[in-house]
């Protein structure tokens, strides 16, 4: 699972941990965990699943894929309840050419429900494969902050916060507490006009920018000003900005598809 992907700021996906406490009303992940999984939970219902599935620090765990009833593999067993695949950590180890893998888009790895086990094993099982790049995305960067405090973060990865407005960098602004290298900001889907400057307000190498997608009823189309403040930062700050697809029609000449160093295909 996650050799190929859609999101197109990276080569593949790897889940070893998927499912979130987060209730975010313009969610994709938890759609489609919904939509293509929990056949464990048809199988065996809420209750059957404590004698179905292993727990670990009161987070289910499991040891090998889960098989529907057509015998195919479930890749989300049990929809989008915070769950551990023990078996996926491997899976980098199969991909011999460089990748620039976001690890955990069907998750935030970092959230304050998953257990520090969990994080630290996913570490390990980068460190075995060092040739590819790790990307990290939360909407909970206190807690990545305080795993480099406590030397568990590994510095070689990149490591982002999700901001849809311009209220939520203030919770990504004590990065610069920190000595975090390969920091970037990933603005989807972008909600309003954000006016801020991102070298001043917070530090950022990278910074990710896109529209919503789907058909939800609520669904929020940016304008184009909203990009005006992200292009100048561009220019001007030198921050290497990746424009997703979904803003290629609005964007138009000013449409922007950049990497950083660290992550360009040489």
């Amino acid at each position: 699972m996650g050799s190929k992907t859609k999101i197109d700021w990276c080569d593949a996906t790897w889940n070893p941990v998927t499912g979130c406490n987060n209730r975010c009303e313009y969610c994709y992940a938890r759609k489609m965990a919904r939509r293509f999984g929990g056949s464990a939970i048809k199988k065996y219902g809420l209750i059957g699943l404590f004698g179905a599935c292993r727990f670990g620090e009161e987070k289910i765990v499991l040891d090998k894929p889960f098989r529907n009833d057509e015998g195919k593999i479930d890749p989300y067993p049990i929809e989008f309840y915070p769950t551990f695949h023990l078996y996926r950590l491997d899976e980098p180890q199969k991909w011999k050419k460089k990748k620039n893998i976001f690890v955990c888009s069907m998750a935030d790895l970092f959230g304050d429900w998953v257990p520090e086990l969990w994080i630290t094993r996913v570490f390990s099982a980068c460190e075995k494969v060092p040739q590819h790049n790790y990307i990290f995305l939360t909407k909970n960067f206190k807690r990545v902050i305080a795993l480099e405090k406590k030397g568990l973060l590994p510095s070689k990865h990149w490591y982002g916060y999700t901001a849809t407005k311009e209220s939520d960098l203030l919770h990504f602004h004590h990065a610069d507490e920190c000595s975090i290298k390969n920091m970037f900001i990933s603005i989807e889907p972008i909600q309003e006009y954000m006016k801020f400057t991102i070298s001043t307000h917070c530090p950022a190498d990278w910074i990710i920018v896109g529209a919503e997608t789907g058909k939800r009823k609520q669904k929020i189309i940016p304008d184009e000003s909203w990009l005006d403040s992200i292009i100048i930062n561009n220019f001007y700050g030198g921050i290497p900005v990746f424009m997703k697809e979904s803003l290629r029609y609005l964007a138009g000449d000013n449409f922007i598809q950049e990497y950083p160093k660290g992550l360009k295909n040489e």
